[in-house]
């Protein structure tokens, strides 16, 4: 029998990237001559990505911003991520409290995410956390992405889980929207980058810190450890 399986979001979830993200982002605007953004205005946009970041941030000074010169930013903001990636960049508090906890109580694990996957697996090494996951998946994974089901359901049989015995954890509508097209619980964290209360999304719970997620809290989720 497949065992049981734990999928987490990246940005937001597992990972507070906020920092570096905003980083990222200031040395992409002075590049463009502009002054830094506003970190409180846009750390609700940190997860949807480096292009949004960047179109908030001019529309929020009224700037103009056609395609071939948000093509050109967005690859400014990637160069410079990726070169001081992990940076500032830290596990949650108790994020790795959890998953030592599930991997110990017979759960694989795996990281379910909309940042690109090579991307994804430099930032975890970074982190010293990358050889645990039975798989991380990106955007570019496969040929669809969240909220699309099958990217969560795909990561799942890619790391060999059962599907039936799964629960995700996330911070944004997008991942809860993904495991309840799937048909999975969702454990919604409350800290992450949504712009609105996780609760508004009806997850199947809702936790303020990793250590609030127990072996029996997965287990009442459908999701039984062995």
């Amino acid at each position: 029998m497949p065992r049981p399986i734990l999928v987490l979001d990246l940005d937001g979830t597992l990972a507070d990237t906020a920092p570096d993200l905003l980083d990222s982002l200031n040395h992409c605007l002075e590049h463009a001559g502009i002054g830094p953004a506003d970190p409180l205005a846009l750390r609700t946009y940190v997860g949807n990505g480096a292009r949004v970041m960047i179109e908030r941030a001019f529309e929020a000074r009224r700037h103009r911003l056609d395609p071939p010169r948000l093509d050109e930013l967005q690859a400014v903001f990637l160069q410079h991520y990726i070169a001081n990636m992990p940076g500032k960049t830290a596990l949650f508090p108790g994020a790795r409290g959890l998953l030592d906890r599930a991997s110990d109580g017979g759960f694989a694990l795996a990281v379910c995410t909309n940042k690109m996957e090579a991307m994804s697996v430099r930032l975890l090494e970074g982190l010293g956390i990358a050889g645990i996951f039975s798989a991380i998946c990106g955007a570019d994974t496969f040929s669809f992405r969240k909220p699309d089901a099958r990217h969560l359901t795909e990561t799942i049989r890619l790391a060999g889980g059962d599907p039936d015995r799964a629960v995700m954890i996330g911070d944004s509508r997008t991942d809860i929207d993904t495991a309840k097209a799937a048909g999975i619980p969702v454990i919604a964290v409350d800290f992450g980058y949504s712009d609105r209360p996780v609760v508004e999304f009806d997850p199947s719970c809702v936790v303020s810190h990793f250590d609030e997620i127990s072996l029996d809290l997965l287990s009442r989720l459908g999701a039984k450890g062995g």
